[in-house]
């Protein structure tokens, strides 16, 4: 699976532009298409002042593009060669503030401050997609709001229904609200991408009423994800060390078939399966 650091902002100027060449480790392809930085700005609906978390900055064009909207802009971008070039570029820029670092080890505490409200803004490597939209999520203090770039797939599997269900879509759906903003082609990096992108963005609400826990939501469906070609009664007894017999009496008792698989179930059918799981634990 590959992936891409946003860049240069302009056709012409990222083809021509000095500085580090995109990295294959890094999953790097420079976003060079100014619409398409222009249409993400305007998807996160910015409000003045507002501080943005961004990952990847890669050479800074959708950087300087959130400053230009008015966000104070906190860009973290884990390669050591593009950090001295970003810090050389937005030198004397208040607003933004250039973090060297991992995003998934980073303390997102300590990049918002004491600020409560923020925005995630970014196009995400592919490899690690999944892993950072999750921590942001589950984070102590979510954004209010993510918008990131990501392979078309991966767009898809997030927005998806009960029948194409995965952990990554339950975990939106646990947090939030996702809708894909449009599609964008190879040709919109430099280098291109084998794969088409798509820009989802994710409006994050206070979790819904459930009656699980989601520490216990997200451990049973861990378990029932872990075989998506198995029966639910299968893949549960396997993954939560129970009896075949144990795991249908379970699924039963949240009023689920046992010959149901993983992707078909809802955030509903989850949690009440959580629920039980509970029940069953404490008893």
């Amino acid at each position: 699976m590959t992936g891409r650091r946003v860049g240069s902002t302009s056709r012409s100027s990222a083809r021509g532009a000095s500085g580090p060449r995109a990295k294959k480790r890094f999953g790097q392809h420079f976003l060079t298409d100014t619409n398409i930085l222009r249409r993400i700005v305007d998807a996160a609906e910015l409000r003045p002042g507002e501080t943005v978390i961004e990952v990847g900055p890669g050479r800074g064009a959708l950087t300087a593009a959130l400053a230009e909207r008015g966000a104070r802009v906190v860009a973290v971008e884990v390669d050591r060669d593009l950090i001295a070039g970003l810090r050389e570029r937005f030198a004397g820029r208040a607003e933004i503030t250039i973090v060297e670092g991992d995003i998934l080890e980073v303390d997102v505490r300590t990049l918002i401050g004491t600020r409560a409200a923020y925005a995630v803004v970014a196009n995400l490597p592919y490899n690690i997609a999944a892993a950072v939209i999750r921590r942001f999520l589950e984070a102590a203090t979510p954004p209010r709001a993510l918008v990131v770039m990501v392979q078309r797939e991966v767009a898809d599997v997030i927005v998806a229904r009960p029948g194409e269900m995965s952990l990554l879509s339950l975990a939106v759906q646990v947090y939030g609200r996702a809708r894909i903003v449009m599609r964008v082609p190879p040709g919109a990096f430099s280098p291109p991408p084998k794969v088409e992108s798509a820009v989802v963005r994710i409006d994050v609400e206070p979790v819904r009423h459930l009656r699980s826990r989601p520490t216990d939501l997200f451990a049973v469906a861990r378990a029932g994800f872990a075989q998506p070609r198995k029966q639910l009664r299968n893949s549960l007894a396997a993954g939560l060390a129970l009896a075949p017999e144990g795991a249908e009496r379970l699924l039963r008792a949240a009023d689920i078939d046992p010959a149901r698989r993983p992707q078909t179930l809802s955030v509903g059918d989850w949690d009440r399966l959580a629920a039980a799981w509970r029940a069953r634990s404490a008893a």
